[in-house]
């Protein structure tokens, strides 16, 4: 098919086409016509109205051309023609897009899921929880993680926090994230930090301990913050 005058079209700015599906095109199985004309209904956001015509006539293209590249998307299952009532309660031929629409969903999907893997491949931080919980952890769990990193939290900190949660008995990323925070207000930046902070509070309970030798501080533990979890 001669896509010149779709090009011409898309030159004058009558399409408008999100980056997205831009470098989606080859994934979507899409020759450059097809996605042209798939754009041009994508513009309507609902369902049109079937009218290869002004179709045609709107793309400057044959109404040959129109049929063939609308049998073509439909085959490979981004559109489909429907008959739905309209609102003067007369049946019309509509094109829904919903075909188009579950295929992006997949793409998001398929994005999602490259982007989670590669992260685990560069970092091991989320195989190292989720072996310590036991289970997989859930897309939310998983964000929650990648803002811990994206906030310049080191892995080593967010390990040792784990590990204060384990040693707790407490298994979700809530109480972990408690941990970080209170660090963060205590300028605890680093593992070497953490274990200051622990010598400095063991010499503090030692001290309490030779004045009040009645008291069995070694049944209290030491928690970064007051929480009844």
């Amino acid at each position: 098919m001669n896509s010149s005058n779709l090009i011409d079209v898309l030159k004058d700015g009558n399409i408008i086409i999100p980056l997205f599906f831009l470098k989606k095109i080859k994934k979507m199985d899409l020759e450059l016509d097809e996605f042209i004309l798939l754009m041009y209904l994508y513009m309507y956001k609902e369902d049109i109205q079937f009218n290869p015509e002004k179709i045609s006539s709107d793309l400057g293209i044959e109404l040959s051309q129109v049929m063939l590249l609308i049998s073509s998307i439909t085959d490979k299952g981004f559109i489909s023609v429907e008959v739905k009532k309209n609102e003067k309660g007369y049946m019309e031929d509509i094109i829904s897009l919903d075909g188009f629409y579950n295929k992006l969903k997949l793409l998001f999907a398929d994005d999602f899921n490259k982007k989670r893997n590669d992260d685990i491949n560069n970092s091991t931080i989320y195989e190292v929880i989720e072996k310590e919980f036991g289970r997989t952890l859930s897309s939310m769990e998983f964000e929650i993680i990648r803002a811990w990193l994206d906030s310049n939290i080191s892995e080593e900190l967010i390990k040792e926090a784990l590990k204060e949660a384990v040693f707790n008995g407490v298994s979700n990323l809530k109480y972990i994230d408690k941990i970080l925070y209170e660090w963060g207000k205590n300028d605890i930046k680093t593992v070497e930090d953490v274990e200051k902070a622990r010598k400095k509070h063991q010499s503090n309970k030692e001290s309490n301990n030779s004045k009040n030798t009645d008291l069995d501080m070694d049944i209290m533990d030491w928690n970064w913050f007051d929480d009844d979890e």
